[in-house]
């Protein structure tokens, strides 16, 4: 895990543009090259990101005041990219985490997720399971399963039903 905090600007090209002005933020690279940039003021949620897979490509360029600025650009595989100009860097490491043990979940959550699996009829009339803990890109769905028809469904548990959850579900 790399940490990067910088003056930067950020732009996004791909489904559709977006530009972050000059401003200090924390830049999060991980293993697998894929980039988040967070504010002091957004709680855990990123301003913006690049998910894996992707490249990052570090080069130099010219700044408005004649010095050099690093530009960092973060491309996935579609060609969407996260082009990010350091105008100064105040903080830079990187850290090994190591293999990560995975999530391991408690209480209400863990109980209700068991249970729905094994009655996979009580959400629905044929409803089936394919699997508990499926794992994605993004991360584990807590259940996968089938309907009458034939269609896929991913059920996520939550304790609190908050536009986190929905977000997560359109993520898959």
């Amino acid at each position: 895990m790399r940490l990067v905090i910088a003056r930067c600007s950020v732009d996004y090209a791909g489904r559709l543009t977006a530009h972050l002005p000059l401003a200090p933020r924390l830049i999060l690279v991980k293993a697998d090259n894929s980039v988040s940039i967070h504010a002091d003021d957004r709680a855990y949620k990123p301003l913006n990101w690049m998910s894996p897979p992707c490249s990052l490509k570090v080069s130099e360029a010219g700044d408005a005041e004649g010095g050099a600025a690093a530009v960092w650009t973060v491309e996935n595989r579609t060609g969407e990219k996260l082009i990010i100009t350091m105008a100064e860097i105040l903080h830079d490491s990187s850290h090994e985490l190591g293999v990560d043990p995975g999530l391991i979940k408690d209480g209400v959550e863990a109980h209700l997720q068991e249970l729905l699996a094994d009655r996979m009829e009580t959400l629905g009339e044929g409803w089936s399971l394919i699997r508990r803990e499926y794992p994605t890109a993004i991360g584990p769905v807590d259940i996968l399963g089938r309907d009458a028809a034939g269609a896929t469904i991913a059920v996520e548990i939550k304790r609190r039903g908050e536009i986190d959850g929905v977000e997560q579900l359109t993520r898959y």
